[in-house]
């Protein structure tokens, strides 16, 4: 698919100048990405019915997201791979979709009386963090409205739901054994995870683990390809994993010593203004403060 309007991804070329991760650039091939989707949905997903529209940004502060993809013009799916499950994914969801229907759209005439037809749309977010969460979990954007307690049962009118797997290694056994691809790729993330853990430096955990993986035949092709490439990708990745875990200590430390969730917010927007001052994107800085984007923007 060539790229239609600036804001969407047109194949993977184009999408590694934007979003700097392993994840993205192994599933932008739309065979892969038709046998995980087909992994995660129990059906068999044609490569050739799937038309990518993976957003490369939606706001002037750089937010993006991992996948998306229509099929057969009449789904839309949009995938985020997340090491920490962030609760402020159903709105950040809701931004993509409006960007992507905004897009799928652009030839309509919104104002005519008679109805066109959208694509269904689905959100899902693929976890592989060190925290133990379920196999499955639902997010609602009707949890994060500020009512959302003194309105419980009553319905909501506007509402998105985001469907959060475990992709673990060990966890969603079926959909990983739908989805060689995605299994592989478990296994490639728990390998350098093993190695950190017996105490190598990162940058020789992840050469050391895409090394074992080209020779036991794991993502071989993937990472003969592009072996240096997703080197450098993952250590700013797992760098960016140790912000999120620094964030999230601080923030509990500071809920404990005052007992206050404004003072647990305040904190949150000290330590984005530093990671922004350090270059870091809106979207990884969102990950790692669980902030929103309308927090994030003004700093």
């Amino acid at each position: 698919m060539a790229q239609k309007k600036d804001g969407f991804e047109g194949g993977s070329d184009a999408n590694r100048q934007y979003k700097d991760s392993v994840f993205t650039l192994l599933f932008s091939d739309k065979i892969k990405l038709a046998e995980m989707y087909g992994g995660i949905s129990g059906r068999k997903i044609e490569p050739d019915k799937i038309k990518l529209t993976t957003l490369k940004r939606v706001l002037s502060g750089g937010v993006y997201n991992d996948l998306a993809f229509v099929l057969n013009d009449k789904l839309v799916v949009l995938i985020e791979h997340q090491s920490t499950v962030n609760e402020n994914m159903p709105l950040r969801m809701l931004l993509y979709i409006a960007e992507t229907y905004s897009y799928l759209s652009e030839d309509k005439d919104l104002y005519s009386p008679d109805m066109f037809k959208i694509p269904r749309p689905e959100f899902i977010v693929l976890y592989n963090g060190v925290k133990d969460v379920p196999d499955m979990q639902v997010l609602r954007l009707s949890d994060m409205f500020e009512d959302a307690d003194e309105t419980a049962g009553v319905p909501a009118n506007l509402e998105l739901t985001v469907t959060v797997y475990n992709i673990n290694k060990g966890r969603n056994l079926e959909m990983a054994k739908r989805s060689p691809t995605l299994d592989e790729y478990e296994t490639f993330v728990h390998k350098i995870r093993e190695n950190r853990n017996n105490g190598m430096e990162l940058k020789d955990a992840i050469t050391k683990a895409v090394t074992d993986c080209i020779e036991q035949n794991i993502l071989k092709t993937f990472l003969q390809n592009h072996k240096w490439e997703v080197v450098n990708m993952l250590l700013h990745e797992w760098n960016l994993d140790t912000a999120v875990a620094y964030a999230e200590e601080r923030g509990e430390a500071r809920g404990e010593a005052r007992g206050e969730e404004r003072g647990m917010r305040k904190q949150a927007i000290e330590i984005a203004k530093n990671l922004k001052n350090k270059g870091m994107s809106v979207n990884d800085i969102i990950d790692a403060t669980g902030l929103t984007v309308d927090d994030i923007i003004p700093l």
